[in-house]
């Protein structure tokens, strides 16, 4: 098959969002298992700053080098764009097409240029509906999920509001908002004869300890503490909220941490799901943060997971029910609490997985047969098999 015939694949990855790292570690593995034979791929890159450019095709400079994590910026081809603007190009880059530019608050010509666009972003303005918007109105197919599931699951406080509806169980936890909790109290103090303060405070007081504490809208851990009291508690509010002013807090769950992989059904079937996995921390870190994720080499995921086979099964029974309960496509994670005495509480589902070569979403695909080449070929299939217009 020549260059002509292949299907034309963007990847995008980076974005302003702060798991800019972790979605170019995405991109890179990407790039580095598509089926070259098949798809013609255009790497493009989104900087911190929110232009978009072509990328170097280039997946071992994509990937944390001596502790180093990646960005956009330093595989940025100097002085290109990511596609030509006028038409369908019959090549990638065929001699004398004009290109444009994009700066940032600029919509780049690239839409119009490919047969399907795989994002590879995490966090805001990229898994949150944001891009997938974006790509809706110009008729662009994308691989995976769309505005509505996108949004609701990126943002902890409605997708658990969503779960629950369902009649999935959900850990105790508690919304605080800017209004709720004003960090320029003196001394750090809320003041009780607010009312509104009051509820939040006797409602986190409800919860125990110890607490975590995350930006709602996060991902990776990133802005994620444990706090064991209320002067911690209040460090933690902190932290979470340089990202995000919206913070969740939530009630420590005892038990071991599972996830499962999901893949949209073949031709409107129920979702596909995948062995579950336990993770594991053995780098001494306190929980599975960001460090854990990324950088620590001892930490890891025995697949499946060791718990009874019947626990294995109601995980992925649930894990599938999780993915239609927020109209997903395409591909998620979900993540599971296994508490001591069998109970299985659903903590997140993340609808843009990590997809580093550290990251676990295709390891345990891996473990159920089905190689990440074969995957991606997938995701693309289905994405190129979605109709146009409303779903």
């Amino acid at each position: 098959m020549n260059e002509q015939r292949k299907i034309r694949v963007a990847v995008v990855f980076g974005g302003r969002g702060p798991e800019h790292a972790v979605s170019c570690m995405g991109g890179g593995n990407m790039l580095g298992a598509i089926d070259r034979g098949k798809y013609a791929v255009i790497p493009v890159g989104i900087t911190r700053e929110g232009s978009w450019v072509l990328a170097a095709d280039a997946p071992g400079r994509l990937a944390v080098t001596d502790g180093r994590l990646p960005s956009v910026e330093a595989v940025a081809e100097p002085g290109t764009q990511v596609v030509p603007w006028a038409g369908r190009a019959p090549a990638l880059h065929g001699a004398g097409q004009a290109v444009t530019t994009s700066a940032p608050a600029q919509i780049p010509h690239l839409l119009g240029e490919v047969d399907v666009v795989l994002p590879v972003l995490h966090g805001p303005f990229g898994e949150d509906g944001t891009i997938q918007g974006l790509l809706e109105m110009a008729g662009v197919p994308y691989v995976g999920a769309g505005v509505l599931a996108s949004a609701v699951s990126m943002d902890k406080e409605y997708m658990k509001i969503i779960f629950r509806a369902k009649g999935l169980p959900v850990g105790p936890h508690v919304v605080v908002r800017e209004r709720d909790w004003p960090l320029e109290e003196d001394e750090g103090a809320l003041s009780l004869a607010d009312p509104e303060r009051k509820r939040v405070l006797d409602a986190i007081a409800e919860l125990g300890w110890p607490l975590f504490v995350k930006p709602a809208r996060g991902g990776s851990s990133i802005g994620t503490s444990k706090a064991s009291d209320m002067a911690e508690l209040h460090a933690a509010i902190a932290a979470a909220r340089a990202y995000d002013p919206k913070v969740i807090v939530e009630a420590a769950i005892e038990g071991r941490e599972i996830e499962c992989s999901v893949l949209e059904g073949r031709d409107g079937g129920p979702p596909d799901t995948s062995l579950p996995g336990q993770l594991l921390i053995d780098g001494g870190e306190e929980f599975w943060d960001f460090e854990a994720k990324y950088l620590d080499a001892a930490s890891g995921m025995a697949i499946p997971a060791p718990i009874p086979a019947e626990h294995q099964e109601e995980i992925r029974r649930m894990a599938a029910q999780a993915f239609e309960a927020v109209s997903c496509e395409g591909l998620a994670r979900v993540d599971f609490f296994y508490t001591p005495d069998g109970q299985i509480l659903i903590n997140e589902i993340n609808t843009i997985p990590g997809l580093s070569p550290a990251s676990y979403f295709q390891k345990m695909w891996e473990a159920s047969g089905l190689p990440f080449p074969q995957l991606i070929d997938r995701l693309l299939e289905t994405a190129l098999a979605k109709r146009p217009g409303l779903r």
